[in-house]
Order: C-alpha cells, then sequence, then structure tokens
C-alpha cells in the first residue's frame, strides 16, 4: 500500500503516547499527512466501546473482554486506518493487536494464538509495517501511573503479577518477529528513544 501503518506497544506507563506525537510532529514537520489512532477508542463507535472496556467496574469475562476488542479493531481498521492507508498517508496508532495477545492472552492467561486469530479476522488481515515496543519493568510502569492516574482503568487496575505476564507476552511477541518490531528501553531519555523511532521510521520512507 503507498501509506504506512505504525503502532506503538507496551505496558502501561510506558511512554507510548508521548512517542506517538513526537513522531506525527516530526513527520508532520517533514510534509506527511499523518492520521493519528488509538485501540480502542479509535473512532465515534470506539470511544463507547473503550468506556466499556477499560472504565466499567465490576467482573468482565476474559473471552467477552477480548472480543470487545476486537469488535473495536474491525472498525477502526476498516472505516479509519486502511482508508488513510490506502490514500497514502502514515497512521500512527497507540496499541493494536499485539496488545490483545498480551494483555489478554498472556495476562488473561487465555490461548494467545486464539486471541491473535481473533485480531486478524477482525482485520482482515491488516498489519503494521513497523511495531516500536516501549519495554518497560512493570514496578516502574505502576510508579509512573500512581502519579498520573485520573480515573479508573480496569487494566491498570490489576495485580502486579498480570503486569509481568504483559510484559513477558510482549517480548516474545517482538522475539518471535524481529523483522516488524522495534524494541527500546522505556528508561531511556525521551530524546534517544525519539532519534531511535525516526532512524528506524527514516528506513521505511526511502
Amino acid at each position: 500500500m503507498p501509506g504506512l501503518f505504525i503502532t506503538f506497544e507496551g505496558g502501561d506507563g510506558s511512554g507510548k503516547s508521548t512517542q506517538a506525537e513526537l513522531l506525527s510532529s516530526w513527520l508532520a514537520d517533514a510534509g506527511h499527512v499523518v492520521v493519528r489512532s488509538r485501540e480502542p477508542g479509535g473512532t465515534e463507535l470506539g470511544v463507547e466501546l473503550r468506556e466499556i472496556v477499560l472504565h466499567r467496574r465490576g467482573h468482565m469475562a476474559p473471552r467477552a473482554e477480548a472480543l470487545i476488542y476486537a469488535a473495536d479493531r474491525a472498525h477502526n481498521i476498516a472505516t479509519k486506518v486502511r482508508p488513510a492507508v490506502e490514500r497514502g498517508e502514515i497512521v500512527i496508532q497507540d496499541r493494536y493487536l499485539d496488545s490483545s495477545v498480551a494483555y489478554q492472552g498472556a495476562g488473561r492467561v487465555l490461548d494467545p494464538t486464539e486471541v491473535r486469530d481473533i485480531s486478524l479476522w477482525a482485520a482482515e488481515g491488516f498489519m503494521p509495517d513497523l511495531t516500536i515496543l516501549l519495554d518497560l519493568d512493570e514496578s516502574i510502569g505502576r510508579e509512573r501511573l500512581d502519579e498520573s492516574r485520573t480515573r479508573y482503568d480496569r487494566l491498570e487496575s490489576e495485580k502486579s503479577d498480570f503486569h509481568a505476564r504483559v510484559r513477558a507476552g510482549y517480548l516474545a511477541l517482538a522475539e518471535a518477529d524481529p523483522a516488524r518490531f522495534l524494541v527500546l528501553p522505556a528508561t531511556d531519555t525521551v530524546e534517544s528513544i525519539a532519534a531511535a523511532i525516526q532512524s528506524r521510521v527514516a528506513i521505511l520512507l526511502r
């Protein structure tokens, strides 16, 4: 396709949103048309699904949670991401199907292959050109979240063993697909992380 699809992944508090904004600004300054999205919540329907899956209190069955994420993903890809990439634009997105495999697969202890297959079906097999994983020890992530949390979040509120499984799940995904993943330590400076990301994206733009 003429455009690019770049996703940011990592545990809560790893700085994904900050780096996504810096990359978007760098690309826009270079004359590229940039579209920002996120999962869940990248579309009007997605905002409603985000409220349900992240901020609703009370128990939610893990499979139901995974399916809500897949529903958001299906709509986001069909109505926003794929059309933008087909127009030659660059989509920068906070989280994608790797989040589901890490959080609902490893974190909720569902079958990661089944979670991935559901997401691939929902997205009609659409995959990122580059996935940037900001790796962070879960204890540091929780400290950052405690300082910035403004409202209840079902996943952020999980215990440390859950987040440790999520991190391990992410690293396993990156190890299995090194051509797609760029893994960076989230404890590096904001500037050094941004520079490393820009260097990798510049290769895709050649």
